[in-house]
């Protein structure tokens, strides 16, 4: 066998999870990423060590493989915190390997990076000389199988040291949680009794890979069909009502509170899923099929603790004879056919710049058909899955929802520019808050795509805080930003781009996807802070609703 380091060992077991490594290289790592070098790990070096996690975090997300940060200690490994702490929200596997505090005891510049990880939520592996290979492989199984982020510690005095020898363990399988047991023959009966079915998939409907099923079931059923943002078209077909929630329309919101039974597979049912609330009727009976202990919402009437996919084929196989939907699938087409969808917005504005409901139906037409988009978090994070066509719910990466952060855009598009297949432009999205925040990784996702478009929503200010407090009469001083000319910025790092102020502008971008869209396009586009996200309004009419009964309440009491 031949001789390894301790980071040669975690190498080692790494390279029979993942193929891409993302970091930023310093003291605590650098014999790590020499090592995975050497296993034949592709590493995609970011500039910023928050990056290193966002960017193995897209990747997840874009392709379902597992990807690996890496950072040193100290500073290195405290600038990751905010895409650590997303990726712990989001439930995203990931692994962290970073550098530690030696074992003979903390510096004077070392910080209990354990005790901030637990913080966080993310446990800590710290490996051993004589156990290198089987505690970097239990940090891998438990990121997998929980669906979390974790760190993985190498002290700074055995990373050069030779590990102790011993037999490679093999990768455990993977345990699939079985199917609910007798709970889903309850389930089955409401189904099949139902006259207005409803299945709302989530995302771990397609990380359990549970659309086909579930489509199968809501054929059989009659069912209308809906997803979360992070299931968007995974059950695409007859029946869909797109989003659930603050980015769908009325008219399927209209539709979604008329269902009788709810079966709502992987998908936690957020406040925003919900529309805080309003989205299903009173009287609907809401089941919900997830891998969580225990309910994630006080709407559920039947829980069961199963595998999506197994579930439902379970279901498929207890279903007998017809379902009482009936008619139900042809009038909500009727009603969709003629309801209201997203607002077209306007050609002409005031301040003399850009609608960005226009701006975003005018980009759907223009981006390439085979796309996958991320989304950094920030007022405009509707406008993609609002209008433009997203293919799979895999080719949507929105990040920064989980733990309410902007400025993860940029890192993440390059953890999902190095998954995405070749026939397809990666498309990032992102506002000149959250773009100025993550600027360093621009020059990352130029050298590592092969075809990325940027789409920045300017609107000189942080448009989300513009639109809460600005309208209360709180000062906008420290919203605005001085509008920066992006277009010059990445052409300085070698990207093309164009400033877009008309929508005729666009026909710069056009050329360039023409042209073969080859390598980095940012189109700098000029909008409007006047246009309120319709998901913003209806969260701030949520918040503002129970300050206004308790003032109607106190006014009561003092009178």
């Amino acid at each position: 066998m031949t001789t390894l380091t301790v980071s040669g060992r975690v190498a080692q077991v790494l390279s029979s999870y993942a193929s891409d490594v993302f970091g930023v290289m310093g003291n605590g790592n650098v014999y790590f990423l020499d090592a995975a070098e050497q296993q034949g790990l592709r590493f995609t070096a970011v500039r910023h060590e928050g990056a290193a996690i966002a960017a193995a975090d897209a990747y997840y997300r874009a392709s379902g493989r597992l990807a690996v940060g890496t950072t040193t200690y100290g500073p290195g490994y405290t600038n990751a915190l905010t895409a650590l702490a997303e990726a712990v929200q989001a439930q995203i596997p990931v692994v962290l390997v970073t550098g530690d505090a030696p074992t003979t005891g903390a510096r004077p510049w070392d910080v209990d990076q354990a005790t901030i990880a637990a913080g966080l939520g993310a446990a800590t592996f710290t490996v051993t000389r004589d156990d290198a290979d089987a505690i970097t492989r239990q940090a891998v199984e438990y990121a997998l199988s929980r669906r979390t982020a974790v760190v993985l510690a190498i002290p700074y005095d055995l990373a050069a040291l030779e590990a102790a020898e011993g037999d490679l363990p093999e990768p455990a399988a993977l345990k699939m949680t079985d199917d609910g047991g007798t709970d889903l023959a309850q389930v089955a009966r409401l189904l099949a009794g139902a006259r207005r079915p409803l299945i709302l998939a989530g995302r771990g409907a397609h990380l359990a890979g549970a659309g086909p099923e579930l489509r199968e079931l809501a054929d059989r059923l009659g069912a209308l069909t809906a997803g979360t943002a992070l299931a968007l078209n995974l059950l695409n077909g007859e029946g869909y009502l797109g989003v659930a929630g603050g980015f769908g329309t009325d008219t399927a919101a209209g539709l979604m509170g008329e269902a009788d039974v709810v079966l709502v597979a992987g998908a936690s049912l957020s406040p925003f899923t919900m529309r805080f609330g309003h989205l299903l009727g009173p009287d609907a009976t809401v089941i919900q099929i997830d891998t969580a202990v225990e309910p994630t919402n006080p709407r559920v009437d039947v829980f069961v603790q199963a595998d999506v996919k197994v579930a439902a084929s379970r279901l498929l196989s207890l279903l007998d004879g017809e379902a009482a939907a009936g008619a139900w699938r042809a009038e909500a087409s009727r009603r969709l056919a003629v309801g209201a969808g997203h607002a077209a917005g306007s050609d002409e504005i005031v301040d003399g710049r850009l609608d960005p409901r226009a701006l975003a139906a005018a980009l759907d037409a223009v981006l390439p058909e085979r796309r996958t988009v991320v989304q950094d978090g920030g007022h405009f994070i509707g406008w993609a899955p609002m209008y433009w066509h997203i293919p799979r719910p895999q080719d949507l990466v929105m990040v920064g929802t989980a733990f309410q952060s902007i400025g993860l855009g940029l890192a993440s598009a390059v953890g999902a520019a190095r998954a995405v297949e070749d026939d397809r432009t990666l498309v990032l999205a992102s506002g000149d808050g959250g773009f100025l925040m993550g600027l360093s990784d621009l020059e990352s996702l130029i050298g590592a795509a092969r075809s990325a478009i940027v789409v920045i929503y300017n609107d000189a200010a942080y448009g989300a805080e513009i639109h809460q407090y600005g309208s209360q009469g709180l000062t906008e001083k420290p919203m605005l930003i001085p509008e920066v000319d992006f277009s010059g910025v990445a052409r300085a790092l070698g990207a093309e781009s164009a400033v877009i102020r008309s929508l005729d502008d666009l026909s710069a971008l056009q050329d360039w996807i023409d042209a073969g869209a080859k390598g980095t396009f940012v189109a700098d586009c000029r909008i409007t802070s006047s246009v309120r996200a319709p998901w913003l309004t209806e969260w701030m009419n949520a918040t503002r609703a129970p300050k206004a009964a308790l003032a109607a309440v106190a006014a009561v009491a003092a009178g």
